[in-house]
């Protein structure tokens, strides 16, 4: 199972990314949006966009654990 590491609106929001900015911008897809505040892992594209703002890679976000 894939988790969070980090709390991603958090650290979206630290950087200046509030929802209503990526909502906004079209930085981020409300299907997305809600998918992390669920703690569901989000698609390939927007786990991209979300490495591009927070300028780090897709293991500093996410990790895996056996069930």
């Amino acid at each position: 199972m894939f988790l969070y590491k980090i709390d991603i609106l958090d650290t979206l929001k630290e950087k200046g990314y509030n929802t209503n900015r990526l909502r906004k911008e079209k930085l981020l897809g409300e299907n997305a949006i809600q998918s992390i505040r669920n703690n569901k892992i989000v698609g390939m594209s927007a786990l991209e966009k979300i490495c591009g703002l927070l300028d780090c890679q897709p293991g500093d976000l996410i990790e895996y654990r056996k069930e």
